[in-house]
């Protein structure tokens, strides 16, 4: 592959391996800028993997990570937003001490201060990145005393204030099980269907876009300007050839660096969430997030809200969410991580249904611990979200990633959080510029306007067939409650 930089505009074939939420997010954004982009997707639809549910505008569920990551995947949210505005789940999220966690409530508070300064000197520099609330609420302190007098306040079936939204939690949540204060963020969820509905529904829009589902890509080659893809559809061979490849294939990118003889240092961790119904609930709830432990039994937990009284359950367990050897690395031999035969059977497959039994039934009793009306009336309402997600280099712990190139026609999308996939876009196009593949002036302030000419209504139809076709129920796709409630 010549690494000679171009000084002049050309027409730049520029070919993406992967649909999900980074290579459809770049597809998108580079269409935008009118380049020939061919998007390959072994899968009928864009945007699957592992279970996106939320925002991580702040990374607050992360005790363990840095500052700098959290300001990094604030910043990354709300380019996020932007993006795809009918992708949010507009609602709140309580973060909460148990008493048997060996941290405190207050340990969390000089972090919260830090982010909301930043919310609030990057709503100065552009009015448009209000997309979480007013940076004075972004997040709001509960003393005990404060829930014991929601106790006594009836649910609103459409909050608008922080402490309407804490209602539910004063009504249901086992406040003995907390340490006080417990704290609420303006960190929204992300709707993993919606999210792929906006970004296809986008797409189809753009003629420079050239969007191949089901098409798996069988072999790569360097060739001495180009690269050469082989990739079967439908049953058939074909061949393409891109000036620029950008890797967007997830967790298997390892296979198309193995293709192409590059090395690259990863892991690859296989993890899933737990859909379930409340049966007879009708509440309007903010997420809820109880800390603890990774990997041990009172690993965090997590309670996400959907209509018609949903939930996706996570427990940071290695009987819930987490799995006995699904965190592994890339060797010596291989840029990919190799799944146990059982992992990619799942993916690939499907679960044995007594598994799925085994594994919700373990994730209800784990948040039941706190919401002890759950346990008795929550039940399976299907198969699980899942899949693996790649994290480059060796720390198992880092969440804010973004691209990496080999040579100057070659990049990876390396993400973790699906909040940063415009990033992602942002560096691959100061590559291209570099390259002259497109004209700096053309690129404006970076923020793509496509999946804003998009109706809610439409979004919210597909994404609730993308829903079905993939055997989960149509709730999982529609919105709670109307963006407007929460500005």
């Amino acid at each position: 592959m010549s690494d000679d930089i171009q000084t002049t505009l050309a027409p730049a074939r520029i070919g993406i391996v992967g649909g999900g939420i980074a290579g459809a997010t770049v597809a998108l954004c580079l269409g935008e800028l009118g380049l020939d982009v061919t998007l390959l997707e072994k899968n009928p639809t864009l945007v699957n993997g592992p279970p996106i549910c939320h925002l991580h505008a702040g990374g607050n569920l992360y005790r363990e990570i840095s500052d700098a990551q959290c300001l990094t995947l604030l910043r990354e949210s709300i380019d996020l937003v932007r993006l795809y505005p009918n992708a949010v789940d507009y609602r709140p999220t309580v973060v909460a001490v148990p008493t048997n966690d060996d941290g405190e409530p207050d340990d969390l508070l000089p972090r919260l201060y830090k982010l909301q300064a930043e919310y609030q000197r990057l709503i100065e520099l552009d009015a448009g990145n209000r997309v979480l609330g007013s940076p004075e609420h972004y997040f709001k302190i509960f003393s005990r005393e404060d829930v014991e007098a929601l106790k006594s306040v009836e649910a609103v079936e459409q909050p608008t204030s922080l402490s309407e939204w804490m209602i539910p939690v004063a009504h249901h949540v086992d406040l003995e099980q907390l340490k006080f204060p417990i704290i609420m963020v303006q960190e929204y969820g992300l709707n993993l269907f919606r999210l792929a509905a906006s970004a296809e529904l986008s797409l189809n829009k753009i003629n420079s876009c050239s969007v191949l589902t089901n098409s798996k890509v069988t072999n790569i080659q360097s060739l001495p300007d180009t690269w050469k893809v082989d990739y079967q559809c439908e049953g058939a061979s074909h061949t393409a050839e891109f000036d620029f490849l950008i890797n967007a294939a997830g967790f298997r990118s390892g296979l198309v660096d193995d293709m192409l003889g590059l090395e690259r240092q990863r892991l690859v961790e296989f993890k899933a969430a737990y859909v379930t119904q409340w049966q007879g609930s009708n509440t309007v709830w903010p997420e809820l997030i109880f800390f603890g432990e990774r990997g041990t039994p009172n690993g965090m937990a997590q309670f996400t809200p959907y209509p018609d009284g949903h939930f996706q359950l996570h427990g940071m367990t290695e009987s819930i969410t987490l799995f006995e050897n699904g965190l592994v690395e890339s060797s010596t031999i291989s840029a990919q991580p190799k799944l146990n035969a059982h992992f990619i059977d799942k993916i690939d497959k499907g679960w044995p249904t007594e598994e799925v039994n085994q594994r919700t039934q373990g994730a209800i009793d784990h948040l039941s611990r706190f919401i002890p009306e759950f346990a008795n009336s929550a039940t399976i309402s299907s198969k699980p979200l899942f899949g693996a997600q790649q994290i480059p280099g060796d720390d198992a712990d880092l969440r804010a990633a973004g691209v990496s190139f080999s040579g100057e026609h070659y990049a990876r999308c390396e993400i973790v959080k699906a909040s940063s996939a415009p990033s992602v876009a942002d560096e691959i196009i100061k590559q291209l510029v570099n390259l002259g593949y497109v004209d700096r002036e053309s690129i404006g302030k970076g923020h793509f306007s496509m999946a804003h000419l998009l109706s809610e209504s439409e979004v919210n139809i597909y994404a609730q067939q993308i829903s079905e076709s993939r055997h989960y129920p149509s709730a999982l796709a529609r919105c709670n409650i109307r963006s407007s409630n929460m500005r």
